[in-house]
């Protein structure tokens, strides 16, 4: 049986199957999120934005909004046009995703506190506070 899905605010779809309120962070919608984001900051339009990196208006909306995926040399393109690397654009996404993911309710929430470890102790290589305290930080706030 498959799982029809519905569309949620702030980068994911929710599950309308009974039972199964897990919501799914979209990549393609927290990237559209920062990317106008930092077309706003900079009092830029999507017509010039779109001009200077050569994409249509219509896509680079819809890129925008999250409902299309934009090819890494896309990125880059629209990146340009914007002045800032593409290195920052992803960084940003993945700072929001972590975010995303420490807002989502945990697999074990009915677990008593005691018997949980730490993230850092469960999955090898997991991200710590002390590599990225700002993501905390966000999370407080």
């Amino acid at each position: 049986m498959y799982e029809v899905k519905k569309k949620v605010a702030h980068g994911g779809v929710k599950p309308t199957t009974p039972g199964r309120e897990r919501h799914m962070i979209l990549l393609r919608q927290l990237l559209g999120d920062v990317l106008r984001r930092l077309r706003v900051r900079q009092g830029r339009t999507l017509r010039e934005v779109s001009q200077l990196a050569r994409v249509s208006l219509g896509y680079l909306s819809e890129v925008e909004r999250g409902q299309k995926e934009a090819s890494s040399e896309l990125l880059a393109s629209i990146c340009g046009a914007l002045g800032v690397p593409l290195s920052q654009v992803l960084r940003e996404v993945s700072d929001q995703f972590a975010l995303a993911e420490l807002q989502a309710t945990p697999v074990l929430a009915d677990a008593p506190e005691h018997e949980r470890l730490p993230l850092s102790e469960t999955v090898p290589g997991a991200i710590t506070d002390t590599v990225f305290p700002e993501v905390k930080d966000m999370v407080a706030a």
